[in-house]
């Protein structure tokens, strides 16, 4: 009984520890919008044209600070992303320069080569970025919702860049700026868009909302670049364990039916 007791009282509180933890992740009042991502969803996928304009927006906007050292550049012509042709990733490449230390100095980037790594020190890497932060579906939101949309990263960089409300403080020197989709209200990073930043081809709509949107498909795309493969992969065996199941469930009924009949006599 002693230890039935001992046992009962560490799960106790082992679950208040865990539950206090999520409430103080999430005692932050912020504000995650919905945006209506077309990758989202088991038959989602990504538009090319979107993944177009968001590269268009890192490379113009984010690039300065931000990087993406684990996104080769030869990526950007692959079937399922921004379907850049060959020529145009060869061209893209010379716009960066990444350092080899077969030269011991910097050279031109080629396609076979990385993004470079963030040119701050605080600035944190894109490349994964969408995948390491979580929105309004977990990870304390779980259920159907994410298993449909995912966790939620897309909206959540979106609504970041979204999220700004012109409100300033200075602390230790350091210039935060109120944002109502950062944990916490107040975030380092000034806003990296205003609205009408760039000028697309393709004369698509420049407002915030939509520049946000762009640029946060393509960091998705960037944290998850084989999305749609794998959901093709998931489709075929979801239907191949279909068409197994109903394969046992005949052939259970053919050897098992000579018995049930002399039963049944």
């Amino acid at each position: 009984m002693n230890i039935i007791k001992k046992l009962t009282a560490s799960a106790l509180v082992v679950l208040g520890l865990s539950t206090s933890g999520a409430l103080a992740a999430g005692a932050y009042d912020t504000h995650i919008e919905d945006f209506d991502f077309s990758f989202e969803g088991p038959f989602g996928s990504y538009d090319v044209n979107q993944l177009q304009r968001g590269l268009q927006i890192y490379t113009e906007i984010c690039s300065a600070c931000h990087g993406l050292k684990f996104v080769p550049i030869r990526t950007l012509g692959d079937e399922g992303g921004p379907g850049l042709p060959e020529d145009q990733v060869i061209q893209y490449a010379k716009n960066f320069e990444v350092f080899d230390p077969e030269l011991d100095d910097f050279r031109e980037a080629v396609p076979t080569d990385h993004f470079p790594e963030s040119a701050l020190e605080n600035a944190p890497d894109l490349s994964l970025m969408t995948k390491k932060r979580a929105g309004f579906h977990g990870p304390y939101g779980l259920g159907i919702n994410q298993f449909l949309k995912g966790m939620g990263g897309p909206e959540y960089m979106a609504s970041l860049l979204t999220g700004y409300t012109g409100e300033e403080k200075e602390q230790a020197g350091v210039v935060f700026y109120e944002n109502t989709a950062f944990p916490g209200g107040w975030i380092a990073m000034a806003p990296p868009l205003y609205g009408d930043d760039v000028e697309f081809a393709d004369g698509h709509d420049t407002d915030l909302h939509n520049l946000a949107a762009d640029v946060s498909a393509f960091l998705m795309w960037t944290a998850e670049p084989k999305m749609m493969a794998r959901k093709q992969a998931g489709f075929a065996g979801v239907i191949f364990l279909t068409l197994l199941a109903v394969l046992l469930y005949l052939t259970n009924k053919r050897i098992w039916a000579p018995i049930k009949r002399k039963d049944e006599a």
